[in-house]
């Protein structure tokens, strides 16, 4: 076992018992100082930022990844915002949201509690290393951050700048911790020690989170893997369609509600594809497609030989023929598998099948379809008539978020500060015994 980990993780579950005492004034007084440190010690984080970006252009990363990876000032003060507002969330911690007394005049309450150390095991993206801190921190839990390779020097600043800040308003510098060995060994470790931490979060891509839940000994909330769909009903507004199509993949492809695939009701797909198009080539999208979604296109663009496998182009979209691995993959990217249905019972079909329980969308002007389509699919968020982008913490009312959790237990959808307490039961006697 590697005594570096086991060093940090002794800290935590230490800095653990005094933060699960922290009244609400010292909790938040050291998320201003965190705060505050991040704008006033930016100069730290945009220099070690910009050794990691020319590293991970070096390793030709993606142009999506690299945008997740970039801090900005603008970035670095959006993210301190972020931590002034969980600053003003309401504390969960030490809330009864149960009290009754029994016949036998016990008087027995349920009470918020932290879940204690938390792991959380994440890709290149610098601001999750804060955002998860310092809900985390809100919340009365310690926290120990696996991050990726590719934001390493970035995430070690940041680590430091609030250790800093923790120390300067009185609680323990192991409340945040960062592992600082990216190798695969050591975050295999960090997902068997059972005996310091209390709940693992994974967060990032599909390949990460199935290897997170598949080796993990530790109790794991999943979050964040997002095949999502939008459906596009025989009886839907195209043009309100081809618009949250396009913002539900191209504002931010690389977040996990972005959109992955579409599927269009067969009768509307000739006069949906080219709506669509004309707006998904503004940010030069691949469409991965079907045969008849192929075929469609092909004839709207003069293009000969549906069956064709060779990609052209139309509407400054790079066009061709879908796989099948491309109805179950997450691109992360500009790229959109496209599929015809001939019903409605096909899409809920397909979406069940191939979705991966995170957001899910139709897009109809029938009423009565949109509450069958809420009845039966089986995801944390789903919509009529919405973009699946809003599926985030600050979008539904809850501040902020560590993730999105894809599992039915413990939590489910955003995960604000009341997902990441437990609870106890307080029983109050009077010599009661049984």
């Amino acid at each position: 076992m590697n005594n570096e980990l086991i060093r940090q993780a002794t800290e935590a579950r230490a800095a653990s018992r005094i933060l699960m005492t922290a009244g609400t004034d010292t909790k938040n007084k050291a998320l201003a100082s965190i705060a505050d440190a991040l704008i006033r010690r930016q100069d730290e984080w945009l220099a070690a930022n910009a050794d990691d970006m020319e590293a991970a252009k070096e390793a030709g990363i993606s142009a999506a990844l690299l945008d997740r990876l970039k801090l900005t000032p603008e970035r670095i003060a959006g993210i301190a915002d972020g931590v002034r507002q969980v600053i003003s969330l309401p504390d969960p911690i030490g809330v009864v949201d149960k009290m009754s007394t029994r016949p036998n005049g016990l008087v027995i309450g349920r009470r918020r509690v932290p879940l204690g150390v938390i792991a959380i095991i994440f890709e290149a993206r610098p601001n999750v290393t804060v955002d998860a801190a310092v809900l985390c921190l809100k919340a009365g839990n310690t926290t120990i951050l696996r991050g990726g390779k590719e934001a390493i020097r970035s995430n070690r600043v940041a680590v430091r700048i609030m250790q800093d800040a923790l120390t300067e308003a009185g609680l323990p510098a192991g409340c945040i911790s960062l592992v600082q060995d990216t190798s695969h060994e050591t975050a295999n470790e960090l997902m068997h020690m059972n005996e310091y931490i209390d709940v693992l979060i994974p967060r990032g891509g599909a390949g990460l989170i199935r290897s997170v839940v598949k080796n993990a000994s530790i109790p794991v909330i999943r979050t964040g893997e997002g095949v999502c769909h939008v459906y596009i009903d025989s009886e839907a507004d195209l043009d309100m369609g081809a618009k949250i199509l396009f913002n539900g993949k191209c504002s931010r492809p690389s977040v996990c509600n972005a959109v992955e695939c579409v599927l269009i009701h067969e009768s509307v797909a000739a006069d949906f594809l080219p709506k669509a198009a004309a707006l998904l080539g503004e940010k030069q999208v691949e469409l991965r497609c079907d045969e008849r979604a192929l075929a469609i296109i092909r004839s709207a663009a003069g293009e000969a030989g549906a069956g064709s496998a060779e990609a052209f182009s139309y509407q400054n979209c790079t066009v061709r023929a879908a796989c099948e691995a491309d109805w179950d993959t997450e691109y992360g990217d500009y790229i959109l598998a496209v599929r015809t249905v001939d019903s409605y019972d096909e899409a809920v079909d397909f979406i069940n099948a191939h979705g991966t329980q995170h957001s899910e969308c139709i897009i109809t002007d029938n009423y009565f379809t949109a509450q069958h389509f809420l009845d039966q699919i089986d995801a944390a968020a789903v919509y009529v008539n919405a973009s699946t982008r809003f599926t985030d913490g600050g979008e539904f009312g809850l501040g902020a978020e560590i993730g999105i959790s894809t599992q039915k237990l413990h939590a489910r959808g955003p995960m604000g500060l009341e997902e990441l307490t437990s609870s106890k039961y307080v029983i109050y006697g009077e010599g009661q015994i049984r």
